[in-house]
């Protein structure tokens, strides 16, 4: 992740999807997509306050365009709002396809609440730098 400031946008990861991601329709599943956005969520967390952290809520999830095999897709990633336990972040979804990657489109964007814990899974203060 590129090292900014916490609250512009970032990119947490980048994925090319695989047939194995496919669902029985033949575009990307939604759950996989999912799962990206709570790992770049995560990632974008510690990034801004090195912690462990757990998901608490996940926003409303639309999804705008459909995502194929081989497209490469990004993550980016921003901190809405830090309290004293828990840290909104933004995720912006963005596909990029074609031979020469000159398409980019928009997939969704989320917002993910994650929340710092102990070695117990209490939550903790975030940690600020």
């Amino acid at each position: 992740m590129k090292k900014d400031s916490k609250s512009e946008r970032n990119l947490a990861i980048r994925v090319v999807m695989m047939p194995r991601d496919t669902n029985p329709l033949g575009s990307i599943f939604g759950g996989y997509i999912l799962s990206l956005i709570d790992f770049a969520a995560g990632q974008h967390a510690r990034f801004v306050s090195p912690q462990k952290y757990l998901t608490k809520v996940m926003r409303e999830v639309e999804f705008i365009a459909p995502v194929f095999v081989g497209d490469s897709v990004s993550f980016y990633t921003e901190t809405v709002k830090i309290g004293k336990t828990s840290m909104t972040v933004r995720i912006d979804v963005e596909a990029t396809r074609g031979e020469d990657c000159v398409e980019t489109i928009h997939v969704t964007t989320a917002e993910a609440v994650m929340v710092a814990v102990d070695d117990d899974n209490r939550p903790v203060p975030i940690k600020t730098r």
